[in-house]
């Protein structure tokens, strides 16, 4: 297929769609799908890799703050009230004194009782490799950044709701400043420094769904559109009796026929209350999980930028409500939502160079005193470690079911200490 033919293609395509999405926009003006009440359920080995996780992230998070200090160590006193910023169930003081192969306890050089933390000789060689891991994946950050910015409404999101989402998302210290014929700071309206991305990348306005289902055929795939056939269907994974039970089946049936609204095109003009822009706000949040590198992030960071993405207030129902999309767990007294698609066996499906150097830092972190005196010669060894990683876990509990969605889940109840 010649250049001419491709953009001819392009073209009938999104007009095909566009008139498809029109066409359910003005028969769908209110709810038709009968939707059925499902009791959230406990998926203990998604909970398992949340538990690791946090852990693993506090002392990442230790780490780069020691880095950025200009004495190059921190102070237990400077530890004393960081536990709820860093997500941890136990005194940072305790957590910090678990990994001597990261972090090396002395004392203070003025104050003798006062312990300090500095970083161990080879916890600054995976913190330079990670550096390098950024330099060498820019353009996968650029798209990763731009994807973000391009699902909201004004183009930009605040610097405060971003800082928050860096361990999620794989951005470096300076994302805000590393790309400026991208990114440029701004002052948004309501006075907070901002990010805007500074012109669309079209290419990049294509969703993981999108490219999951992407025809190899563009004529084949053009005359799906011209049948009508513009629905994308979401996959699922439904816990342990859900998928045998047909009212579910037949609900979820009748919300996969429904068109796919991508995440980047403009969806003001849909009903808020129709079946249409529910499927389009489930298509934002698995677009959003999907660009992760771990497929999940907590329940109040996606809050934090709920106008942004012009999702509706009551918007985290959704997760409860569609559990062969999304998990919700409650583990470390908060609340995360995941993709359940991301993750296969107990293992993170395609894993991203950063999240397969974080498997380095946190076998460090667990082989505890054994390595400490070894150093730099355990780094070889370090990629052979990943196949030991612990089985899946696949214990999940009852399930309940009746004949609508009336009332709150147990997990949209779970409290956030975030």
């Amino acid at each position: 297929m010649n250049l001419l033919e491709k953009s001819l293609f392009s073209t009938l395509k999104s007009i095909a769609t566009q008139n498809i999405v029109s066409h359910y926009h003005n028969l769908q003006q209110h709810r038709n799908i009968v939707k059925v009440r499902l009791k959230w359920v406990k998926n203990r080995g998604l909970d398992h890799i949340i538990d690791v996780q946090t852990d693993l992230k506090a002392a990442c998070l230790l780490k780069d703050a020691i880095v950025r200090s200009p004495v190059g160590y921190l102070t237990a006193k400077s530890l004393a009230d960081s536990q709820k910023l860093l997500g941890l169930t136990v005194p940072t003081l305790r957590f910090i004194r678990r990994y001597p192969t990261l972090f090396e306890e002395f004392p203070h050089p003025k104050y003798q009782s006062l312990p300090c933390f500095k970083l161990t000789h080879i916890a600054k060689i995976l913190h330079d490799q990670e550096l390098k891991v950024f330099e060498d994946n820019q353009s996968d950050l650029v798209e990763r950044l731009s994807k973000v910015l391009m699902m909201t409404t004004n183009k930009m999101v605040a610097l405060q709701s971003l800082h928050p989402l860096k361990w999620d998302l794989g951005l470096p210290d300076d994302f805000d400043k590393r790309f400026p014929d991208h990114f440029r700071i701004v002052k948004g309206t309501n006075g907070l420094a901002c990010l805007k991305l500074v012109q669309w990348p079209e290419k990049y306005a294509v969703s993981e769904l999108q490219k999951m289902n992407d025809d190899s055929s563009p004529p084949a795939g053009y005359r799906e559109f011209r049948r009508g056939k513009a629905a994308l269907e979401f996959p699922m994974s439904f816990p342990r009796g859900y998928g045998a039970q047909k009212k579910v089946k037949a609900w979820m049936d009748e919300f996969q026929k429904l068109p796919y609204i991508s995440p980047y095109e403009d969806s003001r003009g849909i009903d808020p209350n129709s079946d249409l822009m529910e499927k389009r706000v489930v298509g934002v949040l698995h677009e959003f999980l999907s660009l992760t590198l771990y497929k999940k992030t907590k329940r109040n960071y996606l809050r934090s930028l709920r106008k942004e993405l012009y999702l509706p207030d009551r918007f985290t129902r959704i997760f409860t409500r569609y559990p062969g999309i999304f998990y919700l767990s409650l583990k470390c007294k908060t609340t995360t939502v995941a993709l359940r698609e991301g993750y296969r066996r107990g293992r993170l499906v395609n894993p991203h160079p950063l999240t397969r150097h974080r498997d380095k830092f946190h076998h460090v972190m667990r082989t505890g005193l054994i390595y400490r005196s070894k150093g730099v010669d355990i780094l070889p060894q370090l990629d052979n470690v990943l196949d030991e990683e612990e089985n899946e876990l696949t214990d999940e509990e009852e399930i309940e079911l009746t004949d609508e969605y009336d009332g709150t889940s147990d997990a949209e109840t779970g409290s956030d200490e975030d």
